[in-house]
């Protein structure tokens, strides 16, 4: 069995991740990592930036809203993501469609118990209907305006009132994202900065100008298997099922239709990589970068230790969603963060070279200059992170 170490397994993510070797393409970027992670809409942006020379605000804004070769997708782990166009087919038959039918039996069912209707089923079909109806004009719109339009999704119910996470939960966004998840609405313009997230929405039919048509779902998983192991491979079963939010029986079809071939590693565990993949991979050029909240390098795998070490604590929360992260030649050692004035200063945890302190330096400025002086805001905040702005 072929083996293969973590030195390189991370010299395999230097080469792949595209953050060593920098593109000057949009596309190649996306390409690269399979999808971005677009939950906090900044880091689109800062994930594109890591990995694109020369990139501008404008250069995303143009792959996401005017070639809309990008596109915001809710799929793996109800997550929602920055897909290539060309996998969204994959995603629709797979992910997404397994995804939708949980949300709408979820959503039936918790607008029955709130006393809204007492069939969900017939409430949702009609409420569906009329949203598409209301965005048949190919008017993107937010959805407050959708919900002001649209009488049959104005409310909401209340949800787990005796719970931390619990309130009012309105079901506008709910019944948009259901039908975005079937392929039947996209979000379209952001309403706002690019650092806030305030979607607008369309029928998908307007803003890609076609209806792309779901794969069936064992070729739909099986090609984003077939992604997977070219940008995160070697990975393990545990890290498939962990990504893609598959059950065991699934990754292990999607690992069979892509033949893939297994190997060692030094954890022990046994990784997988394509059957075309399996020559010696290595990178020996200094190597640094800084990478924002949900990036997709530290998202990719389930067991992070062969870049990470045991300070999984430190950058993850319970849930596996990343803070910001500082790497060096594959190895994170520390993470990043913007003082009040937007000023971008590298925390350390772990010793490096000088000249990798210069080089995190350097590339700090340069995320200070790109952004100018705007302050990103993230949803979620990690342990070094929070000891980071404490330390001035």
């Amino acid at each position: 069995m072929r083996h293969v170490d973590d030195h390189e397994r991370r010299a395999r993510l230097l080469v792949r991740h595209r953050w060593a070797d920098r593109t000057d393409l949009v596309e190649e970027a996306v390409a690269a990592m399979t999808v971005l992670h677009a939950t906090d809409v900044p880091t689109v942006y800062l994930s594109l930036l890591a990995r694109v020379d020369g990139l501008a605000v404008a250069d995303v804004d143009d792959a996401l809203y005017r070639r809309r070769s990008l596109v915001r997708h809710m799929a793996m782990r109800r997550t929602l993501f920055g897909f290539p166009r060309d996998l969204l087919p994959a995603a629709l038959g797979g992910p997404s469609a397994r995804v939708a039918g949980a949300e709408r039996r979820r959503l039936v069912k918790e607008v029955e118990a709130a006393g809204l209707t007492d069939d969900g089923a017939a409430w949702l079909a009609g409420a569906a209907e009329d949203v598409l109806a209301c965005l048949a004009d190919g008017t993107p719109r937010t959805a407050t305006q959708v919900k002001a339009e649209v009488p049959a999704v104005a409310g909401g119910y209340q949800y787990a009132t005796d719970k931390a996470y619990g309130g009012t939960v309105p079901v506008a966004p709910r019944v948009l994202t259901v039908l975005a998840l079937e392929g039947h609405l996209v979000r379209a313009h952001n309403d706002a900065h690019w650092r806030i997230n305030r979607p607008t929405w369309t029928t998908t039919r307007t803003w890609l100008g076609e209806q792309p048509a779901p794969i069936d779902a064992d070729r739909g998983w099986a090609e984003l298997v077939r992604r997977w192991l070219w940008t995160f491979g070697p990975g393990t079963l545990a890290d498939l099922v962990w990504w893609t939010g598959a059950t065991k029986t699934i990754v292990r079809q999607a690992l069979a239709d892509v033949a893939a071939v297994e190997v060692s590693l030094d954890s022990g565990a046994t990784g997988y990589l394509l059957p075309d993949d399996l020559a010696p991979v290595t990178h020996d050029e200094p190597s640094v970068a800084l990478l924002p909240v949900l990036d997709p390098t530290p998202m990719g795998w389930q067991d992070r230790s062969f870049f990470l070490g045991d300070r999984m604590a430190d950058y993850f929360d319970s849930t596996g969603n990343a803070g910001t992260t500082a790497w060096v030649d594959g190895r994170v050692v520390g993470c990043w963060v913007q003082d009040p004035h937007g000023t971008v200063r590298v925390h350390l945890v772990e010793p490096v070279s000088r000249a990798a302190r210069s080089a995190l330096d350097a590339e700090a400025t340069r995320i200070t200059d790109w952004c100018a002086g705007e302050r990103v805001s993230p949803i979620w905040v990690s342990p070094l992170m929070k000891a980071a702005a404490a330390n001035g």
